[in-house]
């Protein structure tokens, strides 16, 4: 099988190649999928970098969603047959024409979603899901503020807010992306190089629930945004990891500050949330409701889509196609 291996250098043109590797085996447990598309991350360009290993046991192959056809089945696995279509959530090994998972990790793909779509969501709404309906515990009539709101999370979180009934305010850089965020769904749509934030947020009420991608800079607007009772979910921390908190706020306010990673959860603990993401999100897909905007390019390709994610002109998901 075709597959991108991560050969050396920090830059994707240096730093991935495409190889030829065995096709993997299905164990007990696990299907294989003959992958169609497969969504690209930003832990992606981390591993790349260096600075994200995979967890122990998992394919060294960048890639932590996929979607296509099941083509193999271990032992144990009763819910899948060959040629099933369905999307999963990996630990690594996406980038490549075949790849194994854990069968409880995977969804099925919905009539009407092409292999493109279906392969933009396992990571991105299992991470939405996890920080913003269960960490943070969003529900219909409250205010969610989403900074980064044009990533792949960021507008993927915009969609399934408002399909929970939820308000949305959004903060991205630039005039274009604000447009974006605000077509997207976003009720109040915020350019982070020019508006004042803290003004605007404020006027609207403040927040709920805030879903953070960038960390450090924001700090102190999050402290500010947020309701009595109002919840902060950390996810990310483009622009540092260390931040000033003012605990006496987080106590007057009653705050709850929590943060999460996804790839290195348990087994289990994952197919608990593709579970729940199952129950409470798919419908929300089936209807059409989320549906991020999405960017491709092939396979071999993965070096300019890594080029792509890091400029940072995009607005949604981008995937390899194979």
């Amino acid at each position: 099988m075709r597959a991108v291996e991560i050969t050396g250098g920090s830059g994707p043109a240096e730093a991935l190649r495409l190889v030829d590797r065995p096709e993997p085996v299905a164990g007990p447990g696990q299907i294989r999928i003959r992958v169609r598309a497969a969504g690209v991350n930003r832990p992606d360009i981390f591993q790349r970098l260096g600075r994200y290993p995979p967890p122990p046991g998992a394919s060294n192959i960048l890639g932590l969603e996929v979607a296509g056809e099941v083509d193999q089945i271990g032992a144990g696995v009763t819910r899948w047959a060959v040629g099933d279509r369905v999307c999963a959530l990996l630990g690594g090994g996406g980038y490549a024409d075949c790849a194994l998972v854990d069968a409880r990790h995977a969804l099925p793909v919905p009539d009407g979603l092409d292999f493109v779509q279906a392969a933009a969501l396992p990571e991105t709404v299992c991470t939405v899901f996890a920080n913003v309906f269960e960490s943070g515990a969003l529900k219909a009539g409250e205010t969610l503020l989403i900074h980064g709101a044009t990533s792949g999370i960021g507008v993927t979180a915009i969609q399934m807010a408002r399909a929970a009934g939820a308000c949305v305010v959004a903060t991205s850089r630039g005039a274009d992306k604000a447009d974006a965020a605000r077509a997207l769904g976003a009720d109040l749509s915020l350019d982070a190089l020019t508006d004042d934030l803290e003004g605007a947020i404020a006027a609207y009420g403040g927040v709920d629930v805030v879903l953070d991608m960038v960390g450090a800079d924001y700090a102190a607007l999050n402290q500010t945004a947020l309701k009595p009772f109002g919840r902060w979910a950390v996810i990310a921390t483009l622009s540092g990891a260390r931040a000033e908190v003012d605990l006496a706020r987080l106590m007057m306010k009653r705050i709850v500050l929590s943060g999460s990673t996804l790839r290195a959860r348990p087994a289990d603990e994952k197919a608990r949330l593709i579970a729940a993401v199952e129950t409470t999100v798919w419908p929300w897909v089936r209807a059409g409701l989320v549906r991020p905007p999405v960017e491709t390019f092939p396979l071999e390709q993965a070096s300019a889509a890594h080029f792509r994610l890091e400029a940072g002109g995009h607005v949604g998901k981008v995937v390899l196609t194979t």
